[in-house]
Formats: C-alpha cells, sequence, structure tokens
C-alpha cells in the first residue's frame, strides 16, 4: 500500500504515541514476591507489537492483506519450507491439514470415510476432531513415559488394509520418535501430519539432519494462541513442501474455491473467464468456482501484524523455554523418589511448552495440586488426558467402525490418574522458577 510522506508522518506520530503508552501504562517493572500468581503461560510483547498492530489498524484492511502475506513468507522462510497458509487457530489448522488429504486430487491417497489414521488418546481434542467429523476411523495407541509420545512399537499393531495416515502431536514441545514413524509412514505409504502447536522451534536429528519439528511429515500444524509458543491472540497456521497440498490446504482454508487469487486480487492468471470446470458453462467466472467442500479459516491483518513482530522475537522465545525447563529440571531432581520427571526425546532439542511430572505409586496428584495452586503457581493436566473417557466420546462407538484401540492404554491411563504440569513460557524468572521448585519439593514433602 503505497504511501504519501504526510501519511507516513502521521502514521509515525501515532505509533509514537501508542509506544509512550505501552511504557507508560502497560509494561511492568521487574520483581517478584512469593505468592505473586505464576501463570502456566502468557503473552510476552512490548511496544514493537502494539506499533505493528496500530499499522494494521490504519490500513483498515480487516481480513487477510499485505501483512498475512508478509507473515507467511517470513514463517515458511524461519521454518524451512516452501509453503505456509495462515489461519485463524490451531484447531483450524488441524482441521484444514486433514481436509485437505481428503481431496479427490490425491488419488488411491485419498482419505475416504471408513479409513484409519493412527493417533493417541492422550491428547488436545481438535488433533483428534477432524478423523471424526470427516468419518474417518481413529486409531489409538498409548504413549510413553516420561516422553509422554505416541509408544511406536504399537505402530505395526495399529496398522490395517485401511490405515491412511499418522496424526499426532509433538507433546509438550517433546518431539515424537520422529525416525520411527516417519520411516513407517514412508514403508507404507500413509500421509504424517505433525500437530507441531505445542513444539515451535523443537528440533530434532533425523538421519544426521537437524529438522524443525512440523517440517518431517507432509503437513505440519502450529497454533498462536496467546500460551503458545508466539501470539497473534487467535491464529494457526499450516505448512508444506507439497506444492499440491499447498493448493488444497488454500482451497480448504478459503471457502472451497478453486481460484487461487488472494483476497481483494482477480485474475492474477489471466484466465478467469476462459476455463471450463465440471458441469458450469464455459467461462464461468473463476473466482467463484468451488472445488471443494471448504470454510472461510483465513485470519485478519490485525492479527497478522503482531505476529510479524512477534516471529522476530521466537528464537529468544525459545531459548527462554529451554532455559526455564532446565531451571527446573535441575532444582526438582531431588523430588524424583515420588514424582516422574520429564525426560527429551532422544535426538531433539525441544522447545518445551511445559513441564511435566507425574507422581509415584502412593502420592497423590491431587493434593499436590491443591498446594501448588494455593502457594499462585498455576498447573494443568496433560490435556484430555485419556480423550476417550471424556463425555465428548459417550456417544461415540468404539465398534471399529467408529474408532479403534490397540491393546491397553495403561499409559494414557496413568497420565490421567496421575500427570500434572507447570509452565515455562518466557515471562517466567529465574526467581519464579525456583519459587515454583521450592514449592513442588515442599509439596511432595508433606
Amino acid at each position: 500500500m503505497p504511501m504519501w510522506d504526510n501519511e507516513k508522518k502521521a502514521r509515525q506520530e501515532i505509533k509514537n504515541l501508542v509506544a509512550s503508552y505501552y511504557h507508560k501504562y502497560i509494561e511492568k517493572a521487574e520483581g517478584f514476591q512469593p505468592g505473586d500468581r505464576i501463570a502456566y503461560a502468557g503473552r510476552v510483547f512490548d511496544e514493537s507489537e502494539m506499533c505493528g498492530l496500530t499499522d494494521a489498524l490504519l490500513d483498515f484492511w480487516l481480513t487477510s492483506g499485505r501483512f498475512a502475506e508478509r507473515f507467511e513468507t517470513e514463517f515458511a522462510q524461519w521454518l524451512g519450507v516452501r509453503y505456509a497458509s495462515l489461519v485463524n487457530s490451531g484447531s483450524s489448522a488441524n482441521l484444514i491439514a486433514f481436509s485437505a488429504l481428503t481431496a479427490p486430487e490425491l488419488g488411491e491417497r485419498q482419505i475416504c470415510r471408513g479409513d484409519e489414521v493412527i493417533t493417541v488418546a492422550a491428547a488436545f481434542p481438535t488433533t483428534v476432531t477432524p478423523i471424526l467429523q470427516y468419518g474417518a476411523v481413529p486409531v489409538f495407541v498409548d504413549v510413553t513415559i516420561p516422553q509422554y509420545n505416541i509408544d511406536v512399537t504399537k505402530l505395526e499393531e495399529a496398522l490395517s488394509g485401511k490405515t491412511k495416515a499418522v496424526m499426532i502431536a509433538h507433546s509438550l514441545g517433546n518431539p515424537f520418535d520422529l525416525t520411527e514413524v516417519k520411516g513407517f509412514c514412508d514403508r507404507h505409504n500413509l500421509w504424517l501430519i505433525e500437530d507441531n502447536c505445542d513444539a515451535l522451534g523443537s528440533v530434532y536429528k533425523l538421519n544426521g539432519d537437524e529438522r524443525l519439528t512440523g517440517t518431517v511429515g507432509d503437513i505440519g500444524t502450529s497454533s498462536f494462541y496467546p500460551p503458545h509458543h508466539m501470539t497473534m491472540g487467535e491464529g494457526g497456521c499450516v505448512y508444506t513442501n507439497d506444492p499440491l497440498l499447498h493448493r488444497l490446504i488454500r482451497s480448504y482454508r478459503d471457502w472451497g474455491r478453486d481460484c487461487m487469487c488472494p483476497s481483494g486480487k482477480d485474475n492474477l492468471c489471466g484466465h478467469r473467464f476462459d476455463g471450463q470446470f465440471g458441469r458450469l458453462p464455459k467461462g464461468y467466472d473463476h473466482k467463484f468456482v468451488y472445488s471443494h467442500f471448504g470454510y472461510n479459516l483465513k485470519v485478519t491483518d490485525l492479527q497478522a501484524a503482531i505476529g510479524c513482530e512477534q516471529l522476530k522475537k521466537l528464537p529468544d522465545f525459545v531459548a527462554r523455554r529451554r532455559h526455564n525447563w532446565d531451571q527446573l529440571r535441575r532444582n526438582l531432581d531431588c523430588t524424583a523418589d515420588k514424582l516422574i520427571l520429564p525426560e527429551p526425546e532422544p535426538h531433539s532439542c525441544p522447545s518445551w511448552f511445559g513441564f511435566l511430572m507425574t507422581v509415584r505409586e502412593g502420592v497423590s496428584r491431587e493434593r499436590i495440586v491443591r498446594y501448588i495452586e494455593e502457594k499462585g503457581i498455576q498447573t494443568r493436566m496433560l490435556f484430555s488426558g485419556n480423550l476417550l473417557k471424556h463425555p465428548c466420546f459417550d456417544q461415540v462407538y468404539g465398534d471399529g467402525k467408529t474408532y479403534r484401540v490397540v491393546g491397553e492404554l495403561e499409559n494414557t491411563d496413568r497420565i490421567l490418574q496421575d500427570s500434572f504440569w507447570v509452565g515455562v513460557y518466557p515471562g517466567i524468572t529465574d526467581a519464579e522458577a525456583d519459587y515454583m521448585s521450592e514449592t513442588i519439593i515442599q509439596a511432595v514433602s508433606q
């Protein structure tokens, strides 16, 4: 968007005022007192995000625009992938990722109703929801403790003639065993969707090469909800290296439209009115040809403008998360007789989302969590624990046609009963991490 000099000056004056407002009214003074509330996660930002948001507001282009395009380009470069598509949430990212694999353009590899997708029940619901909503069959396998990721020794047992994909998350930033999972998918010609919403910035060494999680499978997804590694408030992203999958992702995101022109731009290909599509009249406006049953899940430029500034901070955010996790791990080593402490997956360098613990036999999770919460430290369960035991599954039948379970989900049930976590987000200081550690030590010593 071209701007005259007077407009540029006016914008800068407004942004200078916004920056002053941030420093005077929002910026918090350093200092922590025991008992102050320590959230498990939160926004970390400064005047740059507020000024970026102001820039987008002054454009008043309220859907996806120049900031969304800029973020998609820069985020793809940061990840090292060819294509990135912004959406309005991480849950929508998972929906679009799965929807793309149901497209008829994929031929024999198209996921059809009744086809099976291997996943886990120790998960956030929206990793599984798209599978069920489409009419495919999730196949649940157990996870390991203390990595809290899929038990790769169960993969072959979970395989059937109907298996088309594996769709799983890197749990709380800890990469799952990508060597085994990717090898399994390659051997059996299966799609791999990496739910990377809790692991942005995690690194895994695959065949000697360091790769960012989310970039190894066919499609990766991210969330930019405030607790995550970076934020737009609401927002998410779907990314891939495959040009066909990219086209399908954009179509399902943008109403199912066949045309790839972005909002506000027409006829970039020069053939808007001369094509033949389906049973439509020849020359029907390509801007309104629909090749899929899609959605409108785009992000706004207001959100994307925040993301452009957050992306600059992402390496520091990742480093701080690792620092806080390492500090908790050292401090809590003395509790290993009462707590199973987390361990990173071999060959990985996680970008941690939280510090996850499982109480040992004879120790009460409820008593420890209540004590910690009373001391001002926010805790969380590992999402659903076991999704199959939630009310949403009361009307979903495990008859092999709706979902299937491989073996006994022993560790999944253990997590449901005995696991909890505390935060490591970049806003946590060393003093707060030490206080969290001291409080947990007191809790297990009661």
